[in-house]
């Protein structure tokens, strides 16, 4: 079943809080103020039976100037409008701003009650319901059904009900994008129960025993009870006002303008991408950068309104702007905001967020002024695209798109099939909830190809480069699975060659030449002219220490090579050298059967310096193995 929210509008002392008690038998004042003051100051709440049989919940609205916060919060999450107008005053000042404010926040649909009916002449009565209908000829409730009725004398109140019954009939069902949020309005204690919230449900459903996050303060609660209509109930649904009793929760700790999400669903934001409609009725042009009030669902955040497209508006201009807002707010893509000017506040305009939480904009940037106006109008597919490459190296989870653009995550996961089949987007390898732009991962692939090739250049005699390195040197942060899969990817093509821990260009080989050349062979025939002797690496650097650094190199490309064996970590020998002493050695066990220091000092004529070393590198070689006192051959011939 279908469920709505109708919400009062109009001028303060017009008689909203009357009318609602006329038509639902509820006083929604219910402050001791506003009883010594007649006038609405806080959000009043009741509940109306339709003779359909539908229960519309009814929010009243404060409609003095003073408390046009007020009225916003409660205008929040309202499908339709009761705009009440006076008969002895007509349309007064904030009859337009509510209006204003009303199609600001996206509602279409409402009706008039023309009260006090009963203090003019049909005469003045007739003239002003003329007034009334021409006034509204340019706004959502042109032809809309204007009501006399007088709440003190109970004249025209079945006809309002009707009126409403046949206006919620007609209503659309709301797109629900599956995203669990109400926004908190008010916050009390009942005796027994502890601490109770209430809000318009804006999406999806909640069940009693639910864990929910309470946003900006990141706090988790659990459901303990839930009331829609003043009715215990163990879900509530998408249009309902409803209670929930948060278990474990001081009321002190909450305050309006939260937000209850589910768990890692929604995040909150200091920045907002938007398109903003900046009203005619101003009287001024907004600069760049205005100090604004910022009103989404029942929070109002001073935010600082950067102007993308143009240095100022004038009166009508629709503009797309990014907002920075002084306090964490939490929305959802798509939802509706309105601004207010700092000082005088009045309200000036409003619109829709476009991305909840972009990054920061260069002004009057092509590329982010054609992204936005996709984000605004484009198909889900091209929206998607934006996001993915806003997300970069990182991706986005579909949990977090589906956020950012108020669409469910079962429609967000079916345009993301075709965007895979079309391969404009990939899965991260491993994670079939985080997507990534195919556009750059194909340009991660040239990065890292260049940067390798860059590497190469200023690293001749090095045989590649750690993986962890190469990753570390990328300009941007980059998923570790995502690195990790351009690189499997890369080497499949056979562009790189990639071992466990060091990759390099496929076509990449240490080719020495001139002054590095003529090194390497300098430093070869120190070590084949020592034969089994051969100075310590210390020394032989010492020799050289004009070219210390790319010595270091050219020995340990001479190791990886295979022409210099390195045992331990200050010798080295020349292959030839020790392939030789290695087949003499061997003869020696073959004929000796064992093998003794004394006896490898008999074959080498070598001193303890090199006997203890070259023995236990043949151990690790897997020549020989030590037996107590002596070395046997590993393997007999």
């Amino acid at each position: 079943m279908q469920h709505f929210v109708l919400g009062t509008a109009g001028h303060v002392d017009h008689g909203k809080t009357s009318l609602i008690k006329a038509l639902t038998g509820v006083d929604t004042d219910r402050l001791k103020e506003e009883k010594e003051r007649g006038i609405t100051i806080e959000l009043g709440f009741a509940s109306l039976s339709l003779p359909s049989g539908h229960t519309l919940g009814i929010v009243d609205v404060p409609g003095h100037e003073k408390f046009i916060r007020n009225m916003v919060a409660g205008a929040a999450g309202i499908d339709l409008v009761l705009m009440v107008i006076a008969a002895d005053e007509g349309v007064m000042p904030q009859t337009k701003e509510h209006l204003q404010i009303c199609s600001l926040l996206g509602i279409t649909t409402g009706l008039v009650a023309l009260t006090k009916i009963d203090l003019v002449e049909k005469d003045w009565l007739d003239l002003v319901r003329s007034e009334i209908a021409d006034y509204l000829q340019d706004t959502f409730l042109a032809g809309a059904p204007i009501v006399p009725v007088s709440a003190s004398q109970k004249q025209g109140i079945p006809e309002l009900l009707g009126e409403i019954d046949k206006t919620v009939c007609q209503l659309q069902e709301k797109t629900d994008d599956g995203i669990f949020r109400l926004p908190v309005d008010r916050i009390f204690t009942m005796k027994g129960f502890g601490t109770v919230v209430t809000g318009t449900l804006i999406s999806d459903k909640i069940s009693v025993g639910e864990e929910v996050q309470i946003l900006p303060e990141n706090i988790l609660a659990r459901i303990r009870g839930i009331q829609v209509h003043n009715q215990a109930t163990e879900e509530a649904f998408s249009g309902q006002r409803t209670a929930l009793n948060l278990q474990g929760i001081e009321k002190s700790t909450l305050e309006r303008g939260n937000v209850l999400v589910r768990p890692e669903t929604v995040w909150p934001t200091r920045r907002l991408d938007v398109f903003f409609q900046y009203l005619a009725s101003n009287a001024r042009k907004l600069k760049n950068r205005s100090l604004v009030r910022l009103h989404t669902g029942t929070a109002e955040i001073m935010t600082r309104m950067v102007l993308l497209d143009a240095d100022e508006l004038s009166p009508g201009d629709p503009s797309f702007a990014q907002l920075i807002l002084a306090d964490e707010d939490v929305v959802v893509g798509g939802d509706h905001f309105v601004l207010r000017s700092y000082s005088p506040v009045t309200t000036i305009g409003g619109g829709r967020i476009l991305d909840p939480q972009p990054g920061k904009h260069k002004r009057k940037n092509k590329k982010i002024l054609d992204d936005l106006k996709i984000l605004q109008s484009g198909a889900l597919q091209d929206k998607i695209s934006v996001l993915l490459v806003r997300a970069g190296f990182i991706g986005i989870s579909i949990r977090s798109l589906a956020f950012r653009l108020g669409v469910s995550v079962k429609i967000i996961r079916e345009a993301l099939e075709k965007l895979f089949s079309d391969r404009r987007a990939i899965l991260l390898p491993g994670d079939n909830t985080t997507a990534l732009s195919a556009d750059l991962c194909a340009h991660l692939e040239e990065r890292l190809m260049k940067s390798l090739a860059d590497y190469h250049a200023h690293h001749p005699l090095k045989e590649g480069i750690s993986k962890e390195e190469l990753k570390a040197a990328l300009p941007d942060a980059v998923s570790g699975k995502l690195f990790n899969m351009v690189i499997a990817r890369l080497a499949k093509k056979e562009w790189i060659a990639s071992d466990k821990d060091n990759v390099r260009l496929a076509s990449h080989r240490v080719r020495l030449a001139g002054e590095e050349d003529a090194l390497r062979q300098a430093i070869a025939s120190v070590y084949l002219q020592a034969g089994l002797t051969p100075p310590s690496l210390s020394d032989v650097m010492a020799r050289y220490k004009d070219q210390k650094v790319m010595a270091q190199n050219i020995v340990k490309l001479m190791i990886k090579d295979g022409e210099l064996m390195k045992i331990n970590e200050e010798l080295c020998f020349a292959r030839t050298a020790l392939d030789k002493l290695r087949e003499d050695y061997k003869a020696q066990l073959v004929r000796d059967g064992q093998a003794t220091p004394a006896t490898f000092k008999d074959l080498t004529g070598l001193s303890r310096k090199y006997i203890i070393p070259l023995m236990e590198y043949f151990d690790v070689s897997k020549l020989t193995v030590r037996v107590e006192d002596h070395r046997i051959l590993r393997e007999k011939p």
